[in-house]
């Protein structure tokens, strides 16, 4: 780097800064993302490896607890009320006053659930070992 006697070359960075906050570089904020991302991902990793290896059925077990949960919400809307309603009709002459439950917080927690489960079973099939 030579020595600048004109000046051109510090106005050109004032420029090429003032620029670069206007119109930031996408690539290096992509970067960045990603680079968040990762960390992101691999610290819930983590967590999750501490808690599946924990002893303690209130620590490891709370998975399994809401999947047991969102899946009992799932039954009694599919197959337990519409059987309750039949029953309560055909023995008992009644018409009973059962509510679905709401499976609209449910599903997402679910399906997220069943979705990493399902990569799990990807990788067994494909012979991936587990770390």
């Amino acid at each position: 780097m030579g020595l600048d006697v004109t000046g051109i070359g510090s106005v050109a960075d004032a420029v090429s800064t003032v620029v670069n906050k206007i119109w930031p570089d996408k690539t290096e904020q992509e970067k960045e993302q990603m680079a968040l991302a990762i960390s992101i991902v691999q610290g819930q990793l983590a967590t999750n490896q501490t808690e599946a290896g924990n002893r303690t059925l209130f620590v490891s077990g709370w998975r399994p607890f809401i999947g047991w949960v969102c899946g009992l919400g799932c039954a009694w809307n599919w197959a337990g009320l519409p059987i309750s309603l039949f029953v309560a009709a055909t023995f008992f002459h009644t018409k009973v006053d059962l509510h679905p439950a709401d499976l609209s917080e449910m599903m997402p927690l679910l399906l997220g659930m069943l979705g990493l489960g399902g990569l799990r079973t990807y990788e067994k099939l494909n012979n991936v070992a587990a770390k």
